[in-house]
């Protein structure tokens, strides 16, 4: 990989620095419209992300119009922009307003986890607002850990973490994450991890996932069996009649030991969710990079 440059990483820097404050300092109804303004931008510089995002709607829903792939799509921008200006107002949110920004469905199902004594662990996406929903559970109920994989421009990663951790949340690096989770697991921790990313083939297995062989990572459901933490499903999900989001939690995920039967498992739930949300995944992932040996590429 090629070194980045010291003023590409700080005028990057810069820059976000700009978005996030226009959104975090304006009226909030100026700020949704500067988020839309600053989406819309990125959806005509970057072509090739909704490029992805109607081929990926192909794949998932061939039933479906072209229109309707179209307005699905649409509305992964729209979710973006709503995820953005939640990010950069994260330093104002507390536990005096937190819940004219979201509010738990299902919070029983970490209650019954965690009553387990051996940790919970949140399988979650890159769905409706996973920023947010971790802050938000936070401050509602406790800080959790988070896995993350350090960005490549180091001074908005710091500027990240820094914005993740504001309510005590503390970030577990990706690159040693098995020990970390493991260790906070052990002190009846609860730890969120992402479960929607192509994996390769040496660390995933193959899952029908809205019908076409997708490679998913089994490192979630061995540390799951090895730990014998509770699983919860937990999405934080936009709800327009509401205008905020409501953080979902499912009943705990009974783990067999299988690490390839239960991704599977895991996976028909996230499937299953995002079939009722569509225009809330991150459809802008190449989800079918990886492809069973023999079979030709998904993305041009």
């Amino acid at each position: 990989m090629r070194s980045r440059s010291s003023l590409r990483n700080w005028l990057e820097y810069f820059g976000v620095r700009v978005i996030l404050a226009s959104l975090e300092w304006t009226p909030l109804p100026l700020a949704r419209g500067l988020a839309r303004l600053y989406v819309g931008m990125l959806d005509r510089a970057m072509p090739r992300l909704r490029r992805i995002a109607l081929r990926n709607l192909e794949l998932a829903f061939p039933e479906n119009p072209e229109a309707e792939r179209a307005r699905i799509a649409d509305g992964v921008f729209r979710s973006i922009a709503r995820s953005l200006v939640a990010f950069a107002r994260l330093p104002r949110i507390d536990r005096t307003n937190v819940g004219q920004w979201i509010r738990y469905d299902g919070f029983e199902h970490f209650e019954e986890g965690m009553r387990r004594g051996r940790g919970v662990l949140f399988a979650t996406a890159h769905l409706g607002n996973w920023e947010l929903s971790a802050v938000a559970h936070g401050l509602m109920a406790a800080p959790i850990r988070v896995v993350g994989r350090p960005l490549d421009n180091p001074l908005i990663d710091r500027l990240v973490e820094r914005r993740r951790t504001l309510c005590g949340n503390r970030v577990i690096q990706k690159k040693d994450y098995a020990r970390g989770i493991l260790r906070a697991l052990a002190n009846n921790e609860a730890v969120g991890i992402l479960i929607d990313q192509n994996s390769s083939l040496e660390d995933g297995v193959f899952v029908n996932f809205f019908g076409v062989p997708a490679c998913a990572g089994t490192g979630f459901a061995k540390i799951a069996a090895h730990s014998g933490a509770a699983v919860v499903p937990g999405f934080a999900l936009w709800i327009e009649q509401e205008r905020r989001y409501v953080l979902r939690f499912s009943p705990p995920v009974e783990i067999t030991g299988d690490a390839a039967e239960d991704t599977r498992r895991l996976q028909a739930t996230l499937e299953q969710v995002i079939r009722e949300y569509p225009d809330q995944w991150l459809w802008i992932h190449r989800r079918w990079k990886t492809r069973p040996a023999g079979a030709p590429p998904i993305y041009s």
